[in-house]
This record gives C-alpha cells, structure tokens and sequence, in this order.
C-alpha cells in the first residue's frame, strides 16, 4: 500500500497542454484544478479526467498555487503546472516513494522543452519540490519563481517531469517580460545595489551561465536562442528596477 495521492494543477486556457498533464497523473487518487477563469477547452479537458474542479480569480503565482494545495484531500501532494507531464518512469518512481516516505518532499528534475527540441542529454536540469506532505510545506510567497518550502527533510527522487513550458520564441519572450515586471517587487523591497552595472554586466553573466555551464550550447540553435532570451531577461529584471527609481 502507498500513501493516497493529491494531484493539483492550476489553469488558465490550458487546452493544448492540460489532456497530456491530466493523462500522466490519471492514476492518482484525487486531482484539484483550481482554474482563473479559462474560456477555452480547459474547463472540459479536467472534468473529462474525473477532477474535482474549483475556480477563483489569480492571485499571483504562489498564492494561488497554494490555494490549490489547501483544496486537497490527501496528505500527500504532487504539485504540476497544467504545461507538465510525467513519463511512465517518473509515475512509478512516486508510486515506490509513496510506499513509506520517511522524508517531508522529494525533488524531481525537470526537463525542459527548448522551442522544437527537448534540451540535449547531459545538459544540467533543474530540480524542484514537487512531491511533498502538505502538512509539513507551504508556497514560498514570491511573485514568480515560487517554490515549495518544506518544514522537514527533503530527498532527490530518481524521476523526471517532462515541461512543454513555451512552445515558440514569441512565448518566451512575452514571458520574460511578464516575469521580469513582477520581479520588480520582490526585488525593488531588497534594494540591490549597483543597477547601473548590473545592466551591463548581468546578461553577459547570464548568457554564459546558461549556454556554456549549464550545457545548452548542446542543443544547436534552439539552446542559442533560449541562452539569448534569458541573457534578455537578466537585463530587463535591471532596467525595469532601475526604471521605477528614477521615477520615484
């Protein structure tokens, strides 16, 4: 026996991503969709899988992660974005998890879908808590980038959530300068200093951090484009703080 699982996703015209998200978990004993308002096919795709599904107006990104969280039955969540899914490895690697988890969340790595290609092999993942006791976790509570924070020990799971995440560059990029407004904020009240040079310096930092160490120049063009919309967003998340002051 495993302990019952909670999947929770949250929505907002999700349609070309949520079928395959929904799909990956169908096994799971609960899932919560907790929708913003879609108007497109999203609304059917989750009832066609069963989910309990709820909606309410977005809150910003962890809050309204975490008012997901707080709609599940079970003790134990798995945490997707409606644009994830999970190969059958990963399935069964929470599954054996599940059996006597004897920490408080696991990590899974995530792979990354570059514009018309999955990232190279041996290029660095990244690796989020995603699988955890929500009795023992909260959302972080920052405006992008949000995390799950656990009151308690943490494993790496052997697992993989594959992320379609934006499927041309015009997406990324309309997301680079979202995400970069709403960074504004959280780090507009930790006042960083030297803005100036961070501007100048900072993508360049980006760009290489990206392309070279983490291995994305494996990936041709696509990791090329990807490393130069980061190194954009290292400096927009500069000039738009650095906007905002010289506006008082």
């Amino acid at each position: 026996m495993r302990e019952p699982l909670s999947v929770v996703v949250t929505t907002f015209d999700n349609e070309d991503t949520l079928d395959a998200c929904l799909a990956s978990v169908r096994w799971a004993d609960e899932i919560v969709v907790l929708d913003s308002g879609s108007t497109d096919r999203t609304l059917a795709i989750a009832d066609s899988y069963g989910a309990r599904v709820r909606a309410q107006p977005f809150a910003g990104y962890s809050a309204q992660k975490q008012a997901a969280i707080d709609l599940a039955s079970h003790r134990w969540v798995l945490l997707l974005d409606s644009d994830e899914a999970l190969p059958a490895v990963a399935v069964e690697a929470i599954q054996q998890a599940l059996a006597d988890p004897a920490v408080a969340g696991f990590e899974l790595w995530r792979r990354e879908w570059v514009f018309w290609r999955w990232q190279a092999g041996r290029t660095r993942l990244n690796h989020y808590v995603r699988l955890f006791d929500r009795t023992r976790a909260r959302m972080s509570g920052h405006e992008v980038h949000e995390s799950v924070v656990v009151d308690g020990p943490v494993a790496q799971l052997d697992a993989t959530i594959d992320h379609y995440g934006e499927r041309d560059i015009a997406g990324r990029v309309e997301k680079a300068n979202r995400y970069s407004t709403l960074q504004v904020d959280d780090r507009h009240t930790r006042a960083p200093r030297f803005l100036r040079l961070r501007m100048v310096l900072y993508p360049a930092v980006a760009f290489i951090r990206y392309y070279v160490l983490r291995g994305h120049y494996r990936a041709g063009w696509a990791g090329f484009v990807a490393a130069r919309v980061h190194a954009f967003y290292a400096f927009l998340k500069y000039a738009k703080l650095y906007e905002r002051r010289r506006r008082g």
